[in-house]
């Protein structure tokens, strides 16, 4: 049976689960897929034939990212009757940034989540190239949002953000959520397909589930089935992982998405769980 990844998902504590969605559906104007919860995540996965979930927290306070490690770390200790494992999370202004890498490292959390909007701080920054760097150095993975954020505007972590980072940091665990740089991919494709920077699929690929009311003219179109198999070719079916961004997209229709792509069965293998097993030493 193959062993299917989804690189990028997000829970949230059960306490507040319910009214962060509804916050954060506001805020993009879609559909939830799953109630936030690591229960919910954890049924949803299994329904869909999923193997592990790989939740993505976001520190938005720079002095809670241990307290979010640690209970990162509670959540693995249950991975195998959930099959959901958590990475790490960092701000870019928290003190002792080394030191809560080296907890997420010696905790066995595999990697750290970085979300430039969310933690208003472009990807370019010095901050982020240190804790970039330091990562590499622990052996992390870092999972970075590219691109634009449905619910927030500006330009934090654009592809030409990310390639500056590089430039200066050449990591070699490096992943770009949403193929690169969501709503951005020609940019993504022209800058970072010559890199080694991975890129998993979250929030790309079939239709947003907009709210009914959303005018068609204000709804964003993901990539087409033509262009995701471009950047596959430009970037190498190695470097690609599936991602769903759960609750945001379905597991089910995006499993699908790539099984039925034309590409050759061991590229799918590759990108539906592969390369997400090698990468994170599983």
């Amino acid at each position: 049976m193959q062993n299917i990844i989804d690189i990028h998902t997000h829970t949230f504590p059960d306490a507040i689960a319910a009214q962060t969605v509804r916050t954060l559906r506001q805020r993009s104007r879609t559909r939830a897929f799953s109630d936030g919860t690591l229960e919910g995540l954890s049924q949803r996965i299994r329904a869909a034939g999923i193997s592990l979930a790989v939740v993505q927290p976001v520190v938005t306070n720079p002095v809670k990212a241990e307290k979010i490690v640690r209970a990162a770390a509670l959540v693995n200790e249950h991975t195998p009757q959930t099959h959901v494992f958590s990475f790490g999370g960092i701000h870019p202004d928290t003190p002792d940034f080394c030191g809560v890498l080296r907890l997420i490292r010696d905790l066995g959390l595999k990697g750290v989540k970085l979300h430039p909007a969310y933690q208003q701080v472009p990807f370019d920054d010095i901050r982020y190239k240190r804790i970039v760097g330091c990562a590499e150095e622990l052996g992390l993975v870092t999972l970075v949002h590219g691109g634009i954020d449905i619910g927030i505007p500006g330009d934090w972590s654009s592809p030409s953000r990310t390639r500056a980072l590089w430039q200066d940091v050449r990591p070699e665990r490096l992943i770009v959520a949403h193929m690169g740089g969501w709503q951005q991919w020609e940019e993504a494709e022209r800058l970072l397909a010559e890199t080694n920077v991975f890129l998993d699929t979250a929030f790309s690929l079939g239709d947003i589930a907009y709210d009914d009311g959303v005018p068609q003219a204000e709804r964003a179109a993901q990539l087409s089935e033509g262009a995701f198999c471009r950047m596959v070719r430009a970037f190498g079916a190695e470097r690609i992982l599936f991602g769903t961004d759960s609750p945001w997209s379905e597991h089910q229709r995006q499993r699908a998405i790539i099984e039925r792509a034309p590409l050759p069965d061991r590229e799918k293998a590759l990108i539906l769980g592969e390369n997400a097993k090698r990468l994170l030493q599983l």
